[in-house]
């Protein structure tokens, strides 16, 4: 299978990479300033250029594209560059993964399955509703698929924060308020390119298995590399002018039934001793 990675040299474009190459198939990617270093054939793209983005599908010529972009609060990446390439999935007949955020949630029903109308009360949550709304408008068969905050290595932005709040390097506090269901970067690819290769489309949700706070992952994280969770400041969201939902949990088990790929839970790959899969 042909295969492109919109936004490859991301952390989880990183690993959509090494997982599609390391199953066989040919795989391409898309950067945005460098190239990453798993062996695929890369593409410069800026979202913001329709031109581009649909130059860029015309000369792969793929079977499936997975949208790993993330441009925060960008409109223009965020929101407006996901249609133009939906667009031009449909123009040229391929398969369509976009990623999509637990942020499309302000968190007032706390439990959120796949037929929960999105309700943002952020800038990037209302980015990427957007997104998903003119997706579904111009490419009925594309799979959202809605995930939450991505753990793995140090090019996790949650591992790092973890790393600097416990030495020191960065001011902040962890909150103990703000529930979230945690993914690994290798299960979320894995469940990515299933969804991407048999017939799935719409809505689909990729948590994980367990409803953890900031604070709790944080302490999870530290343990697991070696460090003194002690050391990580407690807060309350709800203290801060941080804005963003206090408690949004991903009911995932509708698409986990439909997957080989296991969605595991942050207590579970983050236990010390707890080996990764390859």
């Amino acid at each position: 299978m042909r295969i492109l990675i919109i936004g490859g040299s991301g952390f989880l474009g990183a690993e959509l990479v090494r997982q599609a190459a390391a199953a066989g198939h040919a795989t391409a990617a898309t950067f945005a300033t460098k190239p990453g270093t798993v062996a695929a054939t890369w593409h410069a793209l800026d979202l913001r250029d329709s031109e581009r983005a649909e130059a860029v599908v015309a000369e792969v010529d793929p079977q499936l594209i997975v949208n790993a972009t993330s441009g925060g609060s960008d409109w223009a990446v965020t929101a407006e560059g996901p249609i133009r390439l939906a667009m031009a999935a449909a123009r040229y007949g391929c398969r369509l993964v976009h990623v999509s955020s637990d942020a499309v949630f302000s968190g007032r029903r706390v439990h959120y399955d796949e037929s929960c109308l999105p309700d943002p009360v952020t800038p990037y949550g209302a980015a990427k509703a957007a997104a998903e709304t003119g997706i579904r408008l111009a490419y009925p068969d594309a799979v959202i698929a809605r995930t939450s905050l991505i753990i793995g290595d140090w090019r996790s932005e949650h591992v790092r924060l973890v790393h600097d709040l416990v030495t020191g390097c960065r001011d902040g506090f962890l909150f103990t308020d703000d529930i979230r269901c945690p993914v690994h970067v290798i299960d979320l690819a894995a469940a990515l390119l299933e969804l991407g290769s048999g017939e799935a489309n719409g809505v689909h949700h990729l948590g994980g298995a367990d409803a953890v706070s900031r604070h709790e992952l944080g302490t999870l994280i530290a343990s697991r590399d070696g460090l003194d969770a002690l050391q990580l400041p407690a807060g309350l969201r709800a203290d801060s002018p941080v804005p963003g939902a206090l408690d949004v949990r991903l009911n995932s088990r509708a698409t986990q039934r439909k997957l080989h790929t296991t969605l595991r839970g942050a207590r579970q790959f983050l236990a010390v001793g707890h080996s990764s899969p390859s």
